[in-house]
């Protein structure tokens, strides 16, 4: 298969047999896909089948078996946080670090997108609904073609280094609960992307990496939706169940996420999102319990 991973490198019957079987069915084989390019030409595909109204929406009267781990390659090694190696900052070998990173964070946005979507498929919704999350699992599929592909222009492969699997964990503290879903991933992990992005790609284009820079300001300008699309339905999931948002959001993530919500924040970003600072100020103060 062509490394670029296009939707046009898909083998078109087979794209064929796993789109007819629904929004649900796919996204089980995006996040049970263990080649990482085979993910991203399937995520690609259902966002086009999707927006020409080719994948009908499937919904069920009850959950959809998802996998409890996504589909993994062979490397990178996955080690626990604590036992990762301190990542060099500087120079090549630091920008090298810094886009694994980054390509390890969004083949786990791919799977938890995509896992949110089949999981609760079942739960009522309006149809805006999937058509957010959709362009957002379409969204994450491209940053991890972007940033493997600028890895290879760089010599380099996703999987030269070890990563760790603390993201993933979220998806599975938060499986039983879409509003606890919500939370944790689009407005906490999501929109901590709001508060690093900018110094990144300053520190990259200081560095004269401005392609490396180019990735990064996709990335950003696009997560800046995806937490506005976080913040759209847990608000109108705490109007339909009549639940205080602000409230509501500290207490499911202090239930469900380890850990205070790091400052320094970028205030500016998360507003435009919608993300004002009476949802995470008192976290970052008190914390989650450990």
């Amino acid at each position: 298969m062509d490394q670029s991973g296009g939707v046009e490198d898909a083998d078109p019957e087979k794209t064929a047999e796993i789109l007819a079987g629904g929004l649900p069915v796919v996204a089980r084989q995006i996040v049970l896909a263990s080649d990482t390019m085979q993910k991203v030409w399937l995520a690609k595909a259902a966002g086009l089948a999707w927006r020409e109204g080719r994948l009908n929406h499937g919904r069920l009267s009850s959950p959809q078996g998802m996998p409890v781990r996504p589909g993994r390659p062979e490397r990178p090694a996955l080690l626990l946080p604590r036992e990762m190696p301190r990542r060099t900052t500087s120079g090549e070998k630091g920008r090298f670090a810094l886009l694994h990173a980054l390509a390890h964070i969004e083949l786990n946005a791919i799977d938890m997108t995509w896992d949110l979507i089949g999981r609760f498929a079942h739960v009522p919704m309006p149809a805006q609904f999937f058509d957010d999350w959709v362009r957002v699992g379409q969204e994450e599929a491209e940053h991890f073609e972007l940033v493997t592909r600028r890895l290879a222009e760089l010599g380099r492969t996703y999987g030269d280094l070890p990563a760790h699997d603390g993201l993933w964990q979220s998806a599975q503290a938060t499986g039983h609960d879409l509003l606890a879903r919500l939370a944790v991933v689009p407005l906490v992990l999501e929109a901590r992307g709001l508060d690093v992005g900018p110094a990144m790609i300053a520190s990259l284009k200081q560095s004269g990496d401005e392609a490396s820079a180019d990735v990064l300001e996709v990335i950003y300008h696009d997560e800046k939706h995806h937490v506005a699309f976080g913040m759209r339905w847990f608000r109108f999931m705490c109007q339909r169940h009549g639940l205080p948002p602000e409230n509501t959001f500290h207490e499911l993530v202090r239930a469900n996420f380890r850990g205070p919500v790091k400052p320094p924040f970028n205030d500016r970003a998360r507003a435009e999102a919608g993300l004002t600072p009476g949802f995470y100020k008192p976290l970052s103060v008190f914390g989650a319990p450990r």
